[in-house]
């Protein structure tokens, strides 16, 4: 049955991950969340650095809120997602993401690594989707000054 379940729970976060990577509808994402139990969204970091994180957003309204505010502030390009880990006791998947990112407002853009826990319901269903990724990064390209900062670091080094 482990095995069976580490590959169900594989299957089912690769699907998760391909359909955000290939910028799937937002109605296509949320149907890969759980309707047994009230989902959770939760993007770590200071709640002041941007609109999405730090705050739990509750619930399927509270997901699409989540996927809303985070559609509405940045863009993404060339998301690729490796080094996979299935924890079967626990339903969870964790997995390295890796993109390019596009701040809307200012079109200051960022090569980030980040982190996905996703954990699963009896159904293989997302009822926690948890993110860590550069919120510094995120906070001055929304600010306009990390176009600035990525110069100035480059002229230090030549």
């Amino acid at each position: 049955m482990s095995r069976t379940l580490r590959t169900d729970l594989l299957a089912a976060a690769t699907a998760f991950c391909d359909a955000f990577a290939a910028g799937s509808p937002l109605d296509t994402i949320i149907a890969f969340f759980s309707t047994s139990t009230a989902p959770v969204a939760i993007e770590h970091g200071l709640p002041q650095l941007a609109p999405f994180l730090g705050r739990t957003f509750e619930g399927l309204p509270g997901v699409v809120q989540y996927f809303v505010t985070v559609g509405n502030s940045a863009t993404y390009t060339d998301m690729r997602f490796q080094d996979w880990i299935v924890d079967t006791q626990e339903r969870k998947v964790s997995v390295r993401g890796r993109g390019i990112f596009t701040w809307k407002s200012t079109g200051q853009k960022w090569d980030e690594t980040f982190t996905y826990t996703l954990d699963f319901d009896e159904e293989l269903k997302v009822k926690r989707y948890q993110v860590w990724a550069d919120s510094g990064a995120a906070y001055l390209a929304r600010t306009g000054k990390l176009d600035e900062l990525m110069k100035s670091a480059s002229d230090r080094e030549t």
